[in-house]
């Protein structure tokens, strides 16, 4: 029995080339079992995808049913029971997604290497696979919107690379009509912006290119409080210069070789702001990254002061040498707003102070639930000389915060330190997970980790963490129904250091390579 999966459009089953029949929750079961396919899906997040914040008291016997359908259907081998849930088993080319990514990414490299033709054909087969909006017929709820949203994300980035790849075979008068639709699509992305100013060009056509930079200047300025990023403004004047490598008949040179990663810091308190930047300044310095500082208002009279906070920001990070731009708006709806903002502006981190209420404050919920890429929220202030200390259990969301603790500890040329269980009651010690975590750490960073074993309670976290110049700890799937944790909570709440509590997004992190933007998700761990 072969069986085929497909994510990329309404989700679907097909059992020897025959569409299963799944009722929709079951269905929406199968979708999150494929996203994390060979891994263990917890019962509790499938429950949470289902029903949100009110799950019936029944939901997991319910579950067990809809599981038991799913078992039916595909066949008991391809479904496991694992605690603290369930592992779908799927072959690596019998899912939609897979074949995508392996195609997406194989043609990204053949961009990057120069192969501009075999480019092109992989990354359109890569888009083939595609039939619709990803997830179209379950797309609701806290686990299955964002993914949706990411998928899609990752659709528009392959085509983009795709009409890259166009560009550099000169076929520059036949995407023209097609980047006019996705420009009218997306009328605050850059990216498809820079690609329509790049084909005008080519098609002798330079008035037309700059009119298209005005206009996307004007959009951004207005809606956003945003002047256009440096590639954008780099490309109007190259094409005011007729600068030769826009022409294409210069050795090819990639359209956002020199596009800039951004780090978004939104304080939630405008007085916050420059404890945030303090955590991102050494993040941008260390690759090529900007910092875009955004300041929330309720009150238009508020405006003028939140403008010039942030401006001032800005003005400080350029002194560093740090590309930087900053924007203020009023909004009713920061938390959404700040969620859209981020993946307008392709955001590989969001830095946000902790609110008074913490996970009680709606703007932050709506932050941790709605954005695409990981979220750091800064609790007790700036940040100290020190170590850069992180808890790590080998659970999925501690690789977020050791990613971003090795991005610091790096950064800020200080030591990082990997915190785990001395065992207890007979239980093998962390040592082992440490070592692996390491390795990683190594590998993706040439970073060296120290292991700390300590014993498995909240005080002697508290205790090991000290001296500590931050803690960076990782929120965990459950942090809507759970909270943030006993341990958690107690190292937020400790005066000796500030803590990170990082929710892993479902964008690839600041650390990982461009290639991994057709992916749906990225980990040092890989």
């Amino acid at each position: 029995m072969t069986t085929d999966y497909r994510v990329l459009g309404p989700v679907e089953a097909r059992v020897d080339g025959r569409p299963v029949r799944l009722a929709p929750r079951v269905r929406a079961v199968l979708a999150v079992l494929l996203l994390h396919s060979g891994q263990v899906v917890p019962a509790a997040r499938l429950i949470d995808a289902l029903w949100g914040d009110d799950p019936p008291e029944t939901a997991a016997n319910i579950l067990q049913g809809y599981v038991s359908s799913l078992r039916k259907a595909l066949g008991r081998d391809a479904l496991e029971t694992r605690d603290p849930g369930y592992l779908l088993r799927v072959e690596r080319e019998a899912l939609d997604l897979h074949r995508f990514e392996r195609l997406a990414t194989d043609g990204a490299r053949a961009l990057e290497e120069g192969r501009s033709d075999e480019a092109a054909g992989l990354l359109n087969d890569a888009l083939l696979e595609w039939r619709g909006a990803a997830l179209a017929d379950v797309a609701e709820g806290p686990e299955l919107r964002p993914a949706s949203a990411r998928l899609d994300e990752l659709r528009l980035v392959a085509l983009e690379r795709r009409i890259e790849a166009d560009l550099a075979c000169g076929r520059h008068e036949e995407v023209v009509a097609e980047l006019v639709t996705l420009t009218s699509e997306h009328p605050l992305r850059e990216r498809p912006a820079a690609l329509l100013m790049r084909a005008l060009y080519r098609c002798g056509r330079q008035a037309d290119a700059l009119a298209v930079y005005r206009a996307m200047r004007a959009r951004l300025v207005e809606e956003l409080g945003l002047e256009p990023g440096a590639e954008l403004r780099e490309l109007e004047n190259a094409i005011l210069r007729h600068d030769p490598t826009l022409d294409g008949t210069s050795k090819r040179r990639a359209a956002f070789d020199g596009a800039k990663r951004t780090i978004l810091v939104a304080a939630l308190d405008l007085s916050s702001t420059g404890d945030l930047v303090a955590v991102a300044k050494p993040l941008a310095q260390d690759g090529n990254r900007e910092i875009v500082v955004v300041s929330t208002v309720v009150d238009t009279a508020a405006l003028p002061g939140a403008l010039a906070k942030v401006r001032e920001e800005r003005a400080s990070l350029a002194a560093a040498g740090v590309d930087a731009r900053a924007a203020a708006f009023t909004s009713l709806m920061p938390g959404a707003e700040l969620a859209r903002f981020c993946g307008e502006e392709g955001a590989d981190l969001l830095l946000v102070d902790a609110p008074e209420g913490l996970l009680e404050d709606g703007r932050l919920l709506a932050l941790l639930d709605e954005a695409p890429c990981d979220v750091a929220v800064l609790v007790g202030g700036r940040l100290r000389d020190g170590s850069v200390l992180v808890p790590f259990t080998g659970a999925e969301h501690d690789w977020a915060a050791v990613e971003l603790g090795a991005w610091l500890a790096r950064a800020r040329a200080a030591p990082l330190v990997l915190a785990g269980s001395e065992g207890a009651d007979g239980d093998r010690d962390a040592s082992k997970l440490l070592a692996s975590a390491s390795l990683a750490v190594q590998r993706a960073l040439g970073v060296d980790a120290e292991p700390r074993l300590v014993e498995p309670a909240p005080n002697a976290l508290v205790e090991a963490a000290r001296d500590a110049g931050v803690v960076v700890v990782g929120l965990t799937d459950r942090w809507r129904r759970d909270g943030v944790g006993r341990a958690r909570t107690a190292l937020a709440a400790s005066p000796h250091h500030p803590t990170l509590l990082v929710r892993r997004g479902l964008r690839p992190g600041g650390l990982a390579p461009r290639a991994s933007e057709t992916r749906f998700t990225w980990t040092i761990a890989g």
